[in-house]
């Protein structure tokens, strides 16, 4: 330690601070030769191994995020939770686990959260103690320091993955089957309006991508996001990203804005990252006036939160709405609702497919379509399936109109019938 500090700070004072850190593998370069020429000027003998160990954790720590840069190398890794200067841990699988890796203290980790901030003008300090960023590479960050944390700086890593998972993989995971993704697949073609909801960690946001993918080529789609995750592949794609405010307290965009702006821009279908406030009223009027196959994620942990969240989110608006008015909006808006859990195992499975039907005195009626049934729990891991519960959908005319024939045996009827 006391050598790797005493080598980079020597390279930190000769190098050229108007270098262009964007060219990585020049600066590379250039710190290899300064840092093999260091070596020798001190006399510092090494073996191979451990000079190379020692290089590429000064660069991590001049170029990159430090002791954090094998971490965010390795692709099993989804989830990265610092906790003070000494604990780390990672999300592998869906397990929380510790790693034997740590910052020298809470001045060396304060040192690599700002500088993930700092190149997006955003600060942190003790009047503005949070902030959230991304990295170059699309991960998101959030970070919170003292006095709102009490065991010193924390940061947190969700990382973003450049080969998003594909409708095949979540197949395999037994996230969904895939009579399941047909008429998934179906209900998109056929514009069904659909809202993911989930808890945290739940894998909302890569389902959203998921089912985006299944809207025709032919669609002109704005998607909103307060951090841009989605990959859709589709050419006719606009893509919106909310900002904070600067320094000054001033410049934000909030998604509320994107979404009125949005409708401006002659969307076929609007597609929300996430619906957290008074933008989910508006989420809601595009719905309702032809902009049917939009979709957004909402934090819920069943598909009836889901509602009651999105009648407060509406009340966020500021708009003065009696609850029957709003209830009547969400039931004419949200058509089918995909709620999704995490499993005791650490799994994210669907665990019900529901159509939201309409309105029966001051209540929203819903019907599942699938319903994911547990059978066991083996070998840390839970055993069951998502199986149709034999009910087709009222939307099911839509879907025929739009040129889709689903087999009855996707919805069970025949397994029902054969019972």
């Amino acid at each position: 330690m006391d050598l790797k500090n005493r080598v980079q700070n020597r390279l930190i004072a000769e190098l050229d601070p108007a270098m262009d850190v964007s060219r990585m593998d020049e600066v590379r370069g250039t710190i290899k030769e300064m840092y093999d020429a260091i070596l020798q000027e001190e006399s510092i003998i090494l073996g191979r191994r451990e000079r190379d160990a020692l290089f590429e954790q000064i660069v991590a720590e001049i170029l990159g995020l430090g002791p954090l840069e094998p971490l965010l190398a390795d692709e099993s890794i989804t989830e990265i939770m610092v906790n003070g200067p000494k604990k780390i841990f990672i999300e592998r699988g869906g397990k929380l686990q510790r790693v034997n890796v740590s910052f020298e203290s809470d001045e060396h980790l304060m040192r690599i959260i700002e500088r993930i901030v700092a190149p997006l003008g955003r600060r942190i300090d003790e009047s503005s103690p949070t902030v959230d960023a991304r990295l170059k590479d699309g991960s998101r960050v959030n970070a919170v320091i003292p006095p709102i944390s009490l065991q010193g700086p924390i940061l947190t890593i969700r990382k973003f993955f450049k080969k998003p998972l594909t409708v095949e993989d979540l197949i395999r995971f037994g996230t969904v089957t895939e009579e399941s993704v047909e008429f998934l697949r179906a209900c998109v073609v056929a514009a069904i309006n659909v809202v993911i909801s989930g808890g945290t960690g739940t894998g909302k946001t890569t389902f959203l991508n998921v089912l985006s993918g299944y809207i025709p080529a032919d669609e002109r789609v704005i998607t909103i996001e307060n951090a841009a995750e989605l990959q859709l592949r589709q050419e006719h794609v606009v893509t919106l990203e909310s900002r904070p405010a600067n320094v000054e307290g001033k410049g934000e965009i909030g998604i509320r804005d994107l979404v009125i702006n949005s409708l401006r821009m002659r969307p076929d279908r609007i597609v929300v990252g996430e619906c957290r406030g008074g933008e989910a009223l508006d989420m809601l009027q595009a719905m309702n006036t032809g902009h049917e196959g939009s979709m957004t994620t909402l934090h819920a942990n069943n598909t009836r939160d889901a509602l009651s969240r999105l009648e407060t989110m509406v009340l966020m608006s500021g708009m003065e709405l009696p609850h029957r008015a709003i209830r009547q909006q969400v039931a004419a808006a949200v058509d089918m609702i995909v709620q999704l859990s995490r499993m005791r195992d650490g799994s994210r499975r669907v665990v019900s497919i529901t159509e939201v039907q309409g309105m029966e005195g001051d209540v929203i009626t819903m019907a599942d379509i699938f319903k994911f049934e547990q059978v066991g729990f083996e070998d840390n891991k839970v055993i069951g399936r998502l199986r149709p519960t034999g009910l087709r959908p009222k939307f099911m005319d839509r879907i025929e109109q739009a040129g889709i024939r689903l087999p009855p045996s996707i919805f069970g009827v025949a397994q029902r019938l054969r019972h």
